[in-house]
């Protein structure tokens, strides 16, 4: 087990992280900003590392100065909590160069499931439902008025690097395709530095259910069950629900399978979410994985009693799933 442990991260995740640091008798580092200075996870880690500026550019997502703060600090493993370094490969690959773990999965991962076409074209392969759209990334409007024709409108156009509800454009008919094609693109420039898009039928009246999953690095992989989101207030999660009302032992069974199949397609190890719509009938279709702990992990943690943010710890330190699926 590691003896030292960074969290690259600041607020309410790092203080998440370094109280599973205490309860299993780790040292933890926290890294701040000199914005962050007095802030609560500065106080309360047992080291604390400045590591630059105000702007998030200059210090959290400072690849070196991380690097360079648990280096300092003689932490053997980097936790990166959600949001900034969480599912950069490059960090991933850093670490690795630098012999420090990171406490999350590998880099080929997190490539792979980063990209949403090319996620979404990958299940498809694998035999994961997902909705039915363009395969990968769409290369010219022309083509986009052909997919749009063959699946039926409405449809969603959306940015492969998009995430947190931006990049995502409905179109009701062809006489709004042009102008939404044109102005997903330009979003997807100006939030994500990358234009690609791709399409999907448009689902009416969805739930939005995620299958929380751990996997360790032994190929054992459980689910934990499902959540549900589809509450939302500008595609942004209001309220997150377990377990959800629509789904049955039959529906939980399928999903909670097709989750572990993704995760095993993607050779994934530690925490992750893979999310799905479902209409009306319980259909389900593949939406995307995050390769990440989530800020609603703590949902799932009260449903089953199990920490997850422990049991990513104990992943990234070569330990097996202390449990199998049926323990849950």
């Amino acid at each position: 087990m590691f003896k030292k442990i960074l969290i690259a991260n600041r607020g309410e995740i790092a203080v998440r992280v370094i109280r599973a640091c205490r309860d299993m008798g780790i040292i933890s580092v926290a890294v701040y900003s000199e914005a962050d200075r007095e802030a609560l996870h500065a106080h309360i880690a047992d080291e604390s590392v400045c590591i630059g500026g105000v702007l998030a550019k200059d210090s959290y997502l400072n690849k070196n100065a991380v690097i360079s703060a648990a280096e300092i600090s003689g932490a053997e493993a980097i936790h990166p909590g959600y949001g900034f370094l969480s599912e950069n490969s490059d960090f991933v690959k850093l670490c690795e160069e630098n012999n420090i773990k990171f406490i999350g999965p590998g880099a080929k991962a997190i490539a792979m499931m980063g990209n949403k076409a090319e996620a979404k074209r990958i299940m498809k392969n694998a035999g994961v439902p997902v909705i039915p759209g363009s395969d990968g990334a769409v290369k010219n409007l022309g083509e986009a008025e052909k997919i749009c024709d063959d699946i039926g409108w409405p449809v969603l156009i959306k940015a492969s690097g998009g995430g947190g509800g931006k990049g995502i454009r409905l179109v009701e008919n062809k006489a709004m395709l042009k102008n939404a094609y044109d102005m997903c693109k330009a979003e997807a420039v100006a939030s994500f530095g990358d234009d690609e898009i791709y399409i999907e039928k448009y689902i009416e009246n969805p739930r939005h259910i995620e299958i929380q999953i751990l996997a360790d690095e032994h190929k054992n992989i459980v689910h934990l069950f499902e959540r549900e989101c589809s509450l939302q207030r500008r595609r942004q999660k209001i309220i997150e629900e377990a377990p959800s009302v629509f789904v049955d032992e039959e529906l939980r069974r399928k999903m909670g399978e097709a989750s572990v199949k993704a995760a095993r397609i993607a050779e994934y190890a530690n925490a992750g979410t893979v999310e799905y719509l479902t209409d009306k009938d319980k259909n389900f279709y593949f939406m995307e994985m995050n390769t990440r702990v989530q800020v609603e992990h703590p949902v799932t943690e009260l449903i089953t009693g199990i920490d997850i943010v422990s049991e990513q710890i104990k992943i990234a330190a070569g330990e097996r799933l202390g449990f199998c699926q049926d323990d849950i």
